[in-house]
């Protein structure tokens, strides 16, 4: 018999860099459709599910105005390039049966519909998975803080963060053996430590609005699923959180 989700409204953030696969650039076909088939046993689950990606496999507006051009451009480039991998995951997700819609901040009606609040909450209960696009439609803001900020206007249960790792760790586990994953953390922990988990001011707008930030990897087969369910390894960021490191 199938658990059932201990959080049944999630937003799931994914990097743009997950999608190019080991490359980390462009559109991998076989990586985004083994996310697609991630989402769809989420939704299995009786889940709703609602996403936001990031576009640095294509183009990162902070990297870009760092080199001289004008940050508010680059960053309008940079939401562009969200809505493109916000089209390549609807099709994925799609063709693995999986009604979904892509809302974006910035209207472009030709090929997807605008954001909408109202609208994307009767999607959700409607078990689509709506994909927000284009960021906040705002300069100077990141996909980070556009998910804490959706996950916050979705009345979502939990935001889970997928990574390259399954969790937070106390040092880069790639380069210090002796690295050990947070199974709890505090907001507060994550804020004064600069643990690089996401944006100060996501965090702080999760910790406001009280939702928990689950961090896990996004290429442990099932891991989505399982986190969902409470199982799995994760770090769980929250209000009441101890900052425990195993």
């Amino acid at each position: 018999m199938t658990s059932k989700p201990k959080y049944r409204r999630v937003l799931l953030k994914i990097s743009g860099e997950a999608l190019g696969g080991t490359k980390g650039q462009g559109i991998d076909g076989g990586t985004i459709s083994a996310i697609a088939q991630e989402i769809k046993s989420v939704i299995a689950l009786g889940a709703e599910v609602c996403v936001v990606i990031g576009g640095g496999n294509i183009f990162r507006g902070v990297s870009e105005a760092s080199k001289g051009m004008e940050r508010a451009s680059a960053d309008y480039m940079g939401m562009l390039a969200t809505v493109i991998n916000a089209l390549a995951m609807q099709n994925a997700l799609e063709a693995a049966g999986v009604h979904t819609r892509v809302q974006s901040a910035i209207p472009m009606a030709t090929v997807c519909e605008p954001f909408i609040r109202r609208r994307a909450l009767r999607h959700m209960e409607k078990k689509r998975v709506v994909i927000f696009a284009a960021g906040t439609g705002n300069p100077y803001f990141t996909t980070d803080t556009t998910a804490a900020l959706r996950a916050a206007e979705m009345g979502c249960d939990a935001l889970l963060k997928a990574t390259q790792v399954d969790g937070v760790y106390t040092a880069d586990p790639k380069k210090d053996k002796k690295a050990r994953r947070y199974e709890t953390l505090s907001y507060s922990k994550v804020l004064a430590d600069d643990l690089k988990v996401m944006d100060a001011s996501a965090i702080a707008l999760a910790r406001d609005s009280n939702i928990p930030i689950l961090v896990f990897s996004i290429h442990n087969e099932g891991a989505f699923a399982r986190v969902v369910q409470g199982k799995g390894p994760c770090t769980l960021i929250s209000n009441g959180g101890r900052d425990v490191a195993r």
